[in-house]
């Protein structure tokens, strides 16, 4: 079955990568019907030219809705017969076969609603882009321990085995370059814009999973990600951002008296990992 595919691509201050991205999809064996890049930026970005694609638009977003909602935002912009959504960073540089692995694993497992790629490090190291859902022990052990002891128990079990060749579901999946299942999207009602930064994809996944759907990863189909363009340049409000959205996630998902105790103990413990981070320039998950 041809599937119709779109891609939503959100950036801030990112000219400089958005033409190696585009590139990159020009090339690729699936080629998108519609592109949206939403622009989060005060200035506008003026895109290459991309003749090989029915159509692109720039829609600008200098209010800054943060990366779930100006993905929202893109994904409504797009034309009603795309049934396969990318959303994307523009820091990304796919393979040419990327798009269609992950279609056929889509095809091949109905009920996934979310599909995610190995994410690829620029030195050529597999990122850790499909983790389980941080629960109450994962996520306390994670948050005191994971920044003063990197190999402790509870941060190993939130990464995952994401090293095994093998397609298979997982927790969540890494933002930085999604498929979906556009029906499942729009079931759940898209991304929640309440995050401005981080955890948008963590929320997703287990609101995708609560759906019905499952998140699949396939670590045949790849892609290459420079990593933190922008968040580099401000890297001590990202730390902040991350934090804010951990306990948000934390909070949503374990609400009510009966965890208050524990919710106050995560973010006791987020709050001295916020501290060490925005000391440290050191990878956010």
């Amino acid at each position: 079955m041809a599937h119709r595919v779109g891609i939503v691509v959100v950036t801030y201050d990112s000219g400089d990568v958005l033409e190696g991205f585009l590139d990159s999809v020009k090339h690729s064996t699936i080629t998108p019907r519609h592109i949206v890049v939403v622009d989060n930026s005060p200035t506008v970005l003026t895109p290459p030219a991309t003749p090989w694609c029915d159509k692109l638009d720039v829609l600008h977003r200098p209010d800054n809705p943060g990366y779930g909602g100006a993905a929202n935002h893109g994904v409504a912009a797009l034309d009603d017969d795309i049934d396969f959504v990318v959303v994307c960073n523009p820091d990304i540089v796919v393979t040419p076969d990327t798009l269609e692995i992950l279609l056929e694993q889509a095809e091949a497992h109905p009920e996934a609603g979310c599909l995610g790629p190995g994410i690829v490090n620029e030195d050529g190291s597999l990122y850790p882009s499909a983790r389980a859902l941080p629960t109450l022990r994962i996520g306390i052990g994670h948050a005191l321990f994971g920044v003063v002891w990197p190999g402790n128990h509870w941060t190993r079990a939130y990464r995952g085995d994401y090293r095994r060749k093998t397609p298979r579901p997982s927790g969540w999946l890494s933002g930085s370059f999604l498929l979906l299942r556009r029906e499942a999207f729009d079931a759940i009602g898209g991304f929640d814009d309440g995050y401005f930064m981080f955890f948008e994809d963590v929320d997703l996944g287990w609101r995708i999973a609560e759906a019905g759907y499952r998140n699949w990863y396939v670590p045949p189909a790849t892609a290459t990600h420079i990593g933190g363009t922008s968040t580099r340049k401000n890297h001590r409000a990202m730390v902040t951002a991350h934090h804010h959205s951990a306990m948000r996630f934390i909070s949503k998902r374990y609400r009510g008296p009966f965890f208050w105790p524990l919710r106050a103990l995560i973010s006791v413990g987020l709050k001295v990992r916020e501290m060490i981070l925005r000391q440290r320039a050191l990878d956010l998950r």
